[in-house]
């Protein structure tokens, strides 16, 4: 497995799709793949080495979404329970203007009618009227602040008629931050990072840390992502509005849904520790139940064959998606370049952060990374 991976590696390297990456891949609980490459800033020629810490932008979703699990199973939340019993004024009105009803589920699955201001088709859409933050920009707004901001915004369906990628997971962060009586970091240390010895992952790092340099793919070459700057993932969005400096500001909003630092290892350790069925941290039911396709019947756009669970994609048909990946693989990413994937019933788990957005995201490196995890595996038989 080693040297497929390696080679796509090296390919992405040479084509210069990405500056700089860490993969981790373990198999039966073993980690059998570690290794960094590239750069982690290219300007400076400081290599890419592991336990870089990155900003983890969407990769935050599945830490926060189980802190959330964390207080269900201890019965200090209920998934079905209505979001108004945390926070009494969120009440997003529907399309037409009626009264909605929005569950905890439907927050964790995106299916609570929410969206995301980077995927407005312009800088003038109802949530960059409202000024609300995406939780990556520079913006000096609080969390319950923006929040408050959200819902003055009517939702884009009825919640639980359909799915959306959303803002969801930072309404999430200010629940738990109303039951857990703590600022979302000191919550997310005390249920998840703290028990899991997730050292290197937070809401902020210290001026004198060191995080991985952000690009953007461009020709020849990727370019260095600037303070301010609007990429957009997708064709017809406005785009994310980026700030790498927001990591270094202890006092930014801690965005629940995509607003963390942290590195390879302790993702992995996360992921690990749900796929071999929660650990001390979580009971193989509540495992389970995150791991459950919640939308059925409905499906993600541009994703065929795939679900969603509570903080991640589910794998509903491979033939569909065209993937070796087993029916129920979990999987997501995050906008700053990474993507990772847990296949259950292989007992594999995938972590590849890179520094360079869009491609260790979305793009080829990210289905050559997973089809040389599965040729090694086939070729190990």
């Amino acid at each position: 497995m080693q040297d497929f991976i390696q080679r796509v590696v090296r390919q992405a390297l040479h084509e210069r799709r990405l500056v700089g990456v860490e993969v981790m891949v373990t198999h039966h609980g073993q980690t059998i793949f570690h290794q960094a490459a590239g750069y982690a800033d290219r300007e400076t020629q400081r290599l890419m080495t592991l336990n870089t810490r990155f900003r983890l932008a969407s990769v935050s979703k599945p830490i926060v979404t189980t802190a959330a699990m964390v207080l269900v199973q201890q019965g200090k939340l209920h998934l079905d329970d209505v979001v108004t019993r945390y926070l009494p004024e969120f009440t997003p009105s529907l399309p037409d203007g009626g009264q909605a009803t929005i569950t905890l589920r439907q927050l964790m699955s995106h299916s609570a009618g929410l969206g995301y201001r980077f995927l407005e088709e312009d800088a003038n859409g109802p949530y960059a009227r409202a000024g609300v933050s995406d939780g990556m920009d520079a913006s000096g707004v609080t969390l319950k602040e923006n929040v408050r901001r959200i819902a003055t915004v009517p939702l884009l369906y009825a919640p639980g008629t359909a799915w959306c990628y959303s803002l969801a997971i930072d309404v999430l962060g200010a629940v738990i931050e109303q039951v857990q009586g703590q600022p979302l970091d000191a919550a997310v240390k005390t249920l998840v990072t703290g028990p899991l010895a997730m050292h290197n992952t937070g809401f902020a790092v210290s001026p004198g840390q060191v995080v991985a340099t952000a690009y953007v793919n461009d020709q020849p070459e990727p370019h260095l992502l600037q303070e301010g700057e609007f990429v957009a993932p997708f064709e017809n969005t406005v785009g994310i509005c980026y700030s790498p400096s927001r990591v270094y500001n202890s006092e930014a909003y801690p965005s629940g849904g995509a607003g963390m630092v942290g590195t390879v290892s302790d993702v992995m350790r996360l992921l690990e520790t749900l796929r071999s069925g929660g650990g001390s941290l979580l009971s193989p039911e509540w495992v389970a139940e995150m791991g459950r396709d919640q939308i059925t019947p409905h499906a993600l756009a541009d994703a065929p064959g795939t679900g969603f669970g509570l903080g991640f994609s589910v794998l509903r048909d491979p033939q569909l998606a065209a993937s070796p990946e087993s029916p129920g693989t979990w999987r997501w990413g995050g906008a700053y370049g990474h993507a990772w994937f847990v296949d259950r019933e292989r007992e594999l788990s995938v972590v590849a952060f890179s520094n360079t957005l869009y491609e260790g995201m979305s793009g080829q490196f990210v289905n050559d990374l997973r089809d040389a995890v599965y040729h090694g595996l086939r070729e190990a038989l």
